[in-house]
């Protein structure tokens, strides 16, 4: 029989790859539909699809609690379209993914700020490799940071604020709730945009809405239910370090169906700025180890994933 560990890392290893090619299955359904219009029915398709699992937690749940949900709702979706209007604005999706991934990063930074919590010493050390990373993207033949760039930044940054104000409410609503509470919004509010900012189309092609239909299924949905999963039988900092496999399989299905070229100053800050996750994961763990070693065992994780792009409050618990 298969050690639950091994089974739940195999879950979220599937995980991470239907996380990349859902950016293949958005950048697709792009060639049809306008960025906020896709978001927004993508993400109020992907909260009908959960709300059988929570419909009776819901009933119980208070007003002021579900408007406490939609305000950190707010802040997914304002980071889900600073996502998109990247992703419609660029052929680069490694590069997006990678810069994207660096929400973990810059969580730190916001629970600081916010909260008066310090970041760890492994940041420190971590955070230059980082920008070292950020400068090589954007060096090519001289200084080129392109729009894209800074809406995925913005995208990472927006993640890590909501992942910081989700964890505190994680604690005290159900995660299935407060992820269809949060996913439901988003959508409101993209379509919101849409309806603003866009024309929509008289006709889309049949085959942007089978592209559609595998971003909102199985890159959103099925994505959802598999990490949650996963999650349950493993650590948080194991977890996570799982999850840096995204960008890695965004680069590689990049690659593949687009042609996508890698400079060597485009590789190099890829392969830096993925070292730097995995240098602040793992130089996180001693100092948490040496602070908290009774509650190794007793260490469990919830998940709430938004869209595409951060982990729950537990993770924010493990830290």
């Amino acid at each position: 029989m298969l050690n639950p560990n091994y089974k739940a890392s195999a879950i979220l290893v599937l995980t991470t790859m239907l996380a990349a090619i859902g950016w293949i299955f958005s950048k697709e359904t792009l060639q049809g539909l306008p960025p906020f219009l896709f978001i927004g029915m993508r993400f109020l398709l992907a909260s009908l699809c959960l709300l059988p699992f929570c419909y009776a937690a819901f009933r119980r749940t208070t007003l002021k609690t579900i408007g406490f949900a939609a305000l950190v709702g707010v802040l997914l979706g304002v980071a889900m379209m600073c996502w998109i209007h990247a992703m419609s604005n660029t052929e680069a999706l490694a590069e997006g993914a990678f810069i994207a991934s660096l929400s973990m990063l810059f969580v730190p930074v916001v629970a600081w700020a916010l909260f008066r919590q310090k970041p760890p010493r492994a940041f420190w050390l971590s955070m230059p490799v980082a920008v070292a990373g950020m400068a090589l993207l954007s060096l090519s033949g001289g200084w080129q940071q392109s729009d894209s760039q800074i809406w995925f930044a913005a995208c990472a940054s927006m993640l890590a604020i909501h992942f910081n104000v989700n964890s505190r409410f994680a604690q005290q609503i159900p995660i299935l709730l407060l992820a269809c509470i949060q996913l439901f919004v988003t959508g409101l509010l993209s379509l919101t945009m849409s309806l603003t900012v866009e024309q929509i189309p008289s006709h889309v092609p049949v085959t942007i809405w089978g592209w559609f239909a595998l971003s909102t299924l199985l890159a959103t949905s099925l994505r959802y239910v598999l990490q949650t999963v996963g999650q349950k039988q493993i650590t948080a900092s194991n977890a996570a370090l799982i999850m840096l496999l995204e960008p890695v399989w965004t680069a590689t299905l990049s690659v593949m169906w687009y042609g996508e070229v890698f400079t060597l100053n485009k590789a190099l800050g890829c392969l830096l700025i993925l070292s730097s996750l995995i240098l602040y994961r793992l130089g996180s763990r001693p100092f948490r180890a040496a602070r908290r070693v009774s509650a190794i065992e007793s260490a469990s994780i919830g998940f709430t994933d938004s869209s595409d792009e951060a982990l729950a409050g537990s993770k924010k618990r493990e830290e």
